[in-house]
């Protein structure tokens, strides 16, 4: 066999033998992307759900301790001082917020999630308010797997929509 029709031969083998491998990898990045936007989701969904119920204790659980709350364009609240009294303000009109489409796009252990959301709820004296908007949230990946919000931004379209 000449050593030209070997060098092939062997470049074919190694095409076709890692080619099971390559998928094998393939795949179970894929699953396992899968599973860490599922749980960026879930932590969007648990600090959702704690505001509708109004337990700020579980709100604030889902915020890394310095995170950043845009609770108005323009207005951040940095910290959980910050963040528990602007939840304050926000669970007092009782928001029921839901999520209309979203999208996770993730670099290692930081993450955006950006999504449509609508929200309804009613003034301390009983006027109904109806909102909705483009939310950008930028979360980190914890040492214990969790997924915190480190920036949330409600208002992520402000720029684009009249006022």
């Amino acid at each position: 066999m000449k050593l030209k029709t070997f060098q092939k031969l062997v470049c074919l083998a190694v095409l076709l033998l890692g080619t099971p491998l390559t998928y094998a990898q393939s795949q179970n990045n894929q699953e396992s992307q899968i599973m860490e936007h599922d749980k960026i989701n879930s932590t969007i969904d648990t600090n959702n759900s704690a505001v509708y119920a109004g337990d700020m204790d579980a709100i604030l659980a889902t915020f890394e301790p310095n995170g950043v709350l845009m609770g108005q364009p323009g207005i951040p609240a940095m910290g959980t001082p910050a963040l528990r009294a602007a939840f304050k303000q926000f669970i007092a009109i009782n928001p029921k917020i839901s999520v209309t489409s979203h999208e996770v796009i993730q670099a290692g252990d930081i993450a955006l999630h950006s999504s449509t959301w609508k929200m309804s709820g009613e003034t301390p004296d009983g006027h109904p308010i109806e909102q909705s908007g483009f939310s950008v949230v930028v979360l980190r990946k914890q040492s214990d797997g969790r997924w915190l919000m480190v920036i949330d931004n409600p208002f992520g379209d402000h720029l684009v929509r009249p006022m």
